[in-house]
């Protein structure tokens, strides 16, 4: 672990590298992840071989497969699962609660994540499902389920594509 880090009733797997300035509380983090500078992880499980960039917060109650990527300054919040082999770009943002602020986590809502996807840079996140291997383009705002393999971009995001075709 790098100096200055806040570690705390957290499980770091083996090889796992925490970076400078990170605080992580209460969370499960698996073998040969790398947790770069400056993130803030509370309450939450990450597999095996995930690299976690500078700025990210990841809280309580998110769950991260294994094989996944998640860029700098990005937002995941509560009740997010992603599966496997993810890729979540800069800047990406998650959200539960779509009448913000509710205050009242009963009112939050699940987002699932399915093995495969890649979200582009910027791209915002509302309560769904995103099919396993779609591509979410950068600045996309997902407000409906996404399907598999397919490719959505815009606000709101609609499918303009399939991952197997030319867009």
């Amino acid at each position: 672990m790098g100096d200055l880090n806040v570690v705390e009733a957290t499980s770091l797997g083996r090889n796992t590298e925490v970076k400078e300035f990170t605080a992580i509380h209460n969370s499960d983090i698996g073998d040969n992840c790398t947790v770069w500078r400056s993130s803030n992880i509370y309450g939450a499980e990450i597999g095996d071989d995930c690299m976690i960039g500078s700025l990210v917060e990841i809280q309580k109650n998110a769950k991260i497969g294994d094989r996944c990527r998640i860029q700098s300054h990005a937002f995941i919040c509560s009740l997010v699962t992603i599966e496997d082999d993810v890729f979540v770009s800069h800047g990406a943002k998650f959200v539960n609660d779509r009448y913000p602020p509710s205050g009242d986590e009963k009112e939050w809502e699940r987002t699932k994540i399915n093995e495969g996807v890649s979200i582009g840079t910027n791209a915002t996140i509302l309560p769904v499902e995103i099919g396993a291997n779609a591509l979410v383009g950068a600045g996309a705002v997902v407000t409906e389920d996404v399907p598999e393999n397919a490719v959505v971009a815009g606000n709101p995001a609609e499918i303009i594509g399939y991952v197997d075709e030319d867009i």
